[in-house]
């Protein structure tokens, strides 16, 4: 199957995304250090169904992309968050969200949300968000469609990657989400 392709949007919203974190949270959100890659590896390993990275990578994703990733931690020192993601090497507008990792002692908290704003927050020039989301994983898709509500952002969705195509029947369908274009206000 071939992905579909999404017409452009012709217009630009300016978005007043409440802060991505209050002081009231029993969290600290930042950008992952080198030290955070073994912790990253047992957050996701402990978030099924996720796909397990190696520990490698997890060390790369906390190192060259810790600009457009961010770790939650609570105040002993668990890691009770992690996001990846990366600016899409063709289209410096474009972040691309590769995994979203919230642990279960910190779920129903909004801290996906959070996490996603606090890495739009600090690439100011991002005008639209990408991911990829299994059909069933429900909590991602409600996630992914707040923020674009937040945002005031449409959100258009199409197959990226084939179950039969590319996976080989091995994996479900990977449904490109994107969300855009905006603009993250200066005050949020």
């Amino acid at each position: 199957m071939s992905t579909a392709s999404v017409s452009p949007i012709q217009t630009q919203r300016t978005a007043r995304m409440p802060a991505a974190q209050s002081s009231s949270d029993p969290f600290e959100l930042r950008a992952p250090r080198s030290t955070d890659g073994a912790l990253i590896h047992d957050l996701v390993r402990r978030c099924k169904p996720l796909d397990e990275n190696s520990l490698y990578c997890n060390l790369i994703q906390a190192t060259h992309f810790r600009e457009t990733s961010v770790a939650a931690e609570a105040p002993d020192g668990d890691l009770l968050g992690f996001i990846s993601g990366y600016i899409v090497p063709d289209r410096t507008d474009t972040l691309f969200i590769w995994q979203v990792a919230v642990s279960k002692d910190a779920r129903g908290m909004g801290l996906g949300k959070k996490m996603l704003k606090d890495i739009l927050e600090r690439n100011a020039d991002v005008q639209y968000l990408h991911t990829t989301v299994t059909p069933e994983n429900e909590a991602s898709w409600g996630m992914f469609r707040s923020l674009a509500r937040d945002l005031d952002a449409p959100l258009h969705s199409t197959v990226m990657f084939d179950s039969e195509a590319h996976f080989d029947g091995r994996h479900d369908d990977e449904i490109l989400i994107q969300i855009g274009p905006f603009e993250v206000g200066q005050d949020v």
